[in-house]
């Protein structure tokens, strides 16, 4: 059982970087790490069809279920393990499955709105804030969502345009101010990267 837990936010914009950065601080840390994903925890909507769910806002605070996700990290906080929800993009709905994770010292909070809810912020002890140029996001995301979840050109630029893009200016981009670090160019600024994991290190000692 471990004695302190220190938790940490990583936002940022989609496709920013988020990922890349916290495979490398997990690289470092190793078995004291454990990540919690913002995207696990996004709403089960068993009740509607495919094209129904398709054409739901996924990029508004709404569209998560924030409540368990605070419920799922005072727990870890407190060293009491859960079972975190899994979503499957392809079907736009939350799968049956669950993980079971156990507390670890450090702890990762991954999301592009996790900066956004108050409550959830306050749970942090450091928050960190990717930014990333809005055309080279874009481009990430084009490659991701064909690639990793089965998604037409078509079908990524119009969430894009309706979406992404607005939700990212009203809500994503302001909670850029509650940053304790702001890291510029995602994963390829080592140097940040790198003060970053020095800093936790620190944080953990």
């Amino acid at each position: 059982m471990n004695d302190k837990v220190t938790i940490v936010g990583i936002a940022g914009g989609t496709a920013s970087g988020k990922t890349t950065i916290v495979r490398m601080i997990k690289e470092k840390f190793g078995d004291d790490i454990v990540v919690i994903s913002h995207d696990s925890y996004y709403k089960a909507h068993n009740d509607l069809s495919y094209e129904d769910r398709s054409r739901l806002n996924y990029d508004h605070p709404e569209a998560f279920d924030t409540a368990l996700m605070i419920e799922d990290i005072k727990k870890l906080k407190n060293n009491e393990a859960i079972d975190m929800p899994v979503y499957d993009y392809t079907i736009h709905n939350r799968s049956d499955a669950t993980v079971h994770i156990v507390p670890k010292k450090l702890i990762i909070i991954e999301g592009f709105m996790i900066l956004e809810n108050k409550e959830l912020r306050d749970l942090m002890d450091i928050k960190v804030f990717v930014e990333t140029d809005a055309d080279e996001r874009l481009l990430r995301r084009i490659r991701r969502d064909m690639v990793e979840r089965a998604r037409s050109i078509d079908s990524i630029l119009t969430q894009y345009i309706e979406t992404v893009k607005p939700m990212h200016e009203q809500f994503v981009e302001p909670s850029k101010k509650y940053a304790d670090i702001i890291i510029p160019r995602g994963g390829e600024n080592i140097t940040g990267i790198t003060i970053l994991e020095e800093h936790l290190k620190h944080m953990m000692d």
